[in-house]
């Protein structure tokens, strides 16, 4: 019993332990889009890249800010500055360390300055891969344990003096490239802001009423319609629904042209009412909330209707209240829709209309606009994604609670 006690529980610690990593990659991309939207654009070009936002640490020496670089002297972390002057460097090694095609890739043993290496005279020639010969002059440098080595110089490029900040006497050659710099952990909120100015804040304010009232409207129309196809008895309702229930099967792209027609004849063109009427009707919605109102039990109707409650009072009073899981997960489906929405509003509104664009659109013009900067790209997209994300945490458990119910009792 004691072994497989101890089975039972490693075998959950890993099941665990897996689904946390399974979580972790699923969610790995809107942490890197979330981080990313704080950076600074050229903290999101260094490598190797990093999650979090950093900007360098600058000081103020005679009246410039300068970015401070760490350099390690003798153990101790030395803050210093690039002070613009660059010397030419050559970079030695020994013969079998040279790579021949590739002279750069080559471990170098001795990085010295050129004007003060002594060249020899001597050379050695090594074979490239393609069969050319390449000659590399030795020299005669100081090593960095003091003693005179004989050396071929691989090759040759400028260094960077640094300088330290407290201490100007302490100088030093490096690539500036590759130096440490000197960083903190710092989010830029404002790139929100600077987005927001982008016509971005427009574009949110109309994706929002658009989306209220198409989730408005389909939940009114679902719910007196579902309401009637499954309590109202009338000729031809069960036909009725089928032909309406299979509406759903005809493609969007065969009704574009259709209902692009309808909104020009409407003068609707170019306008917010073309997103928002044509959606407020939904057969999914009225298939949904027939099949949940179907599963209330008649007896209440029936208790209602003797009492002398109307049509209307059972069906605000009775079943809406009843079917809270059910208009939740309908509202959560047509907020993702009509957040989401892209090619309708770019055919009836137009790239040229910036006044009336939603978000998809204006998304679209900031990564053309901004396409060297993917920090502004990905705050808006953040912007987008934010409120559907926070919606649907916040509506999870009615949106679980109607898919069970809806799949159990339809």
């Amino acid at each position: 019993m004691r072994h497989r006690g101890i089975g039972f529980y490693l075998g959950r610690l890993g099941l665990y332990a897996f689904l946390t990593l399974f979580a972790f990659i699923m969610i790995f991309p809107f942490l890197y889009m979330m981080s990313t939207s704080l950076k600074t654009s050229n903290d999101v070009f260094r490598t190797p890249p990093r999650l979090l936002p950093y900007s360098p640490i600058e000081r103020e020496l005679d009246g410039q800010i300068r970015p401070v670089f760490l350099f390690n002297l003798d153990g101790v972390n030395t803050e210093m500055y690039a002070t613009g002057q660059t010397e030419q460097f050559g970079f030695f090694t020994s013969p079998e360390n040279i790579i021949v095609d590739t002279p750069r890739a080559s471990r170098v043993e001795v990085e010295f300055p050129l004007a003060e290496a002594v060249e020899t005279g001597e050379s050695i020639t090594l074979t490239r891969a393609d069969g050319r010969e390449a000659t590399f002059p030795i020299y005669e440098v100081i090593a960095p344990n003091g003693e005179t080595v004989r050396l071929p110089l691989a090759f040759r490029g400028g260094l960077m003096r640094f300088r330290a900040f407290d201490n100007p006497e302490i100088t030093l050659f490096a690539s500036q490239r590759t130096a440490e710099a000197a960083e903190f952990v710092d989010p830029q909120w404002g790139n929100y802001q600077a987005v927001l100015n982008l016509n971005l804040d427009r574009a949110l304010v109309n994706t929002t009423l658009v989306t209220v009232g198409v989730v408005v409207g389909q939940l009114i129309t679902s719910i007196f319609g579902g309401y009637a196809f499954s309590r109202v008895e009338f000729k031809g309702r069960d036909t009725l629904f089928l032909v309406y229930l299979g509406s759903i099967m005809i493609p969007f792209v065969v009704l574009i042209i259709p209902m692009y027609r309808l909104m020009v004849l409407l003068g609707w063109q170019n306008t917010l009412v073309s997103l928002i009427v044509p959606w407020i009707f939904t057969a999914y919605g009225t298939f949904l909330m027939r099949q949940f109102f179907m599963s209330i039990p008649k007896e209440i109707e029936e208790a209602a209707l003797m009492d002398g409650a109307s049509r209307f009072r059972i069906l605000w009073g009775i079943f809406v209240p009843l079917s809270t899981p059910a208009i939740a997960t309908l509202a959560i489906f047509s907020f993702l829709y009509a957040w989401n929405s892209f090619l309708w509003p770019l055919l009836i509104i137009g790239e040229g209309n910036t006044n009336n664009h939603v978000l998809t659109l204006a998304l679209i013009r900031l990564s053309n606009a901004f396409a060297e900067s993917p920090n502004i790209v990905l705050t808006g997209a953040a912007i987008a994604i934010l409120p559907p994300m926070i919606l649907f945490v916040l509506a999870q458990r009615y949106f679980i609670e109607g898919v069970a119910s809806s799949g159990v009792k339809g």
